[in-house]
């Protein structure tokens, strides 16, 4: 029985080593990545990796931005979008939260709405800069939502809404944040089919504030489409990074769900990154593989917020 504080954990450091685990293999099409029994932190000798100078084990943009939103939550007690813009300027600008203070694989809207916000702009208007950017950036960062916050599920999207709208208002971009995060909970609820239930809790609570909400509830049916057969080709379109992790999650230990995720190529590390952190809070930090948190660079800062983190519970 995996209890709630293995969870928890499970939950960070599986979103940082499918980060990590991803990296090296990124922009490669399927079919040129290596057999999926040879997919490590090192990849076998001879493939041509992504990022050739960045250490095997190193988280990406994705695992820094997400440790950069439990940061501004652990510290302010609750979402404060001045204070996360802040951290992720401190982030893009000077290694806030990276491994070695360096930053690399950033998305061209992200950079562009982070010039926005130093230059003096609201964070949770600078999202909408582009309303047709409908790019992963907001999805892969928004799991410490599900394992910082206490309260109800409406408090719970309302979160994702918000996390998303810094950098990624599109309203799919929200919705997909909502419904992952929703998700997460039932994870770590140990619900028997977590996909239906985030899936008709997030339509109820859409519905029952549809004043606010018409057009999410709308972008859930038309755009997320919720219940459309599980086809992902791990790509960096929401929808498709949401549907890719789901398909992902099919398998039934951590090491599959991560490797599967990788083995489709394209975002790999966020692909494994949105698939990681649901795999931890399902099998917990035990079923993580010790060779890969041994192997995950950054621990002196992972651990401190880890530890904060579990004194929340």
């Amino acid at each position: 029985m995996v209890d709630r504080a293995d969870r928890i954990a499970g939950g960070l450091v599986g979103l940082l080593v499918g980060d990590a685990l991803g990296v090296p293999y990124e922009f490669h099409p399927p079919e040129n990545l290596p057999p999926i029994a040879q997919i490590e932190f090192t990849p076998p000798q001879g493939f041509h990796r992504t990022y050739a100078g960045i250490p095997p084990g190193t988280w990406s943009d994705d695992g820094a931005q997400a440790l950069c939103l439990l940061a501004s939550l652990l510290e302010c007690d609750r979402f404060d979008p001045d204070d996360f813009g802040r951290r992720l300027l401190a982030w893009y600008d000077d290694g806030y939260l990276a491994v070695d203070g360096h930053v690399f694989d950033v998305g061209i809207h992200t950079g562009r709405v982070l010039s926005q916000i130093r230059r003096g702009g609201n964070p949770l208007q600078a999202g909408m800069m582009d309303p047709n950017a409908k790019g992963n950036g907001s999805l892969m960062r928004s799991l410490p939502i599900v394992l910082w916050c206490q309260g109800s599920d409406r408090e719970l999207v309302e979160l994702a809404h918000g996390q998303s709208q810094v950098t990624h208002g599109a309203i799919t971009c929200q919705v997909c944040c909502a419904l992952y995060c929703l998700w997460g909970r039932a994870i770590l609820e140990a619900i028997a089919d977590p996909w239906q239930a985030a899936v008709g809790q997030l339509r109820q609570i859409y519905n029952e504030n549809a004043t606010d909400w018409s057009d999410h509830l709308a972008d859930l049916e038309t755009s997320v489409q919720p219940e459309a057969a599980i086809v992902g080709q791990g790509s960096g379109y929401v929808v498709d990074c949401l549907r890719s992790a789901r398909s992902a999650l099919q398998r039934d230990h951590f090491e599959a769900v991560v490797k599967t995720a990788i083995a489709l190529g394209n975002d790999t590390d966020t692909t494994a990154c949105v698939a990681g952190g649901l795999a931890g809070l399902r099998h917990g930090i035990q079923g993580i593989p010790d060779r890969w948190q041994q192997q995950l660079r950054g621990q002196e800062i992972l651990q401190p917020l880890l530890d904060a983190l579990m004194q929340r519970w």
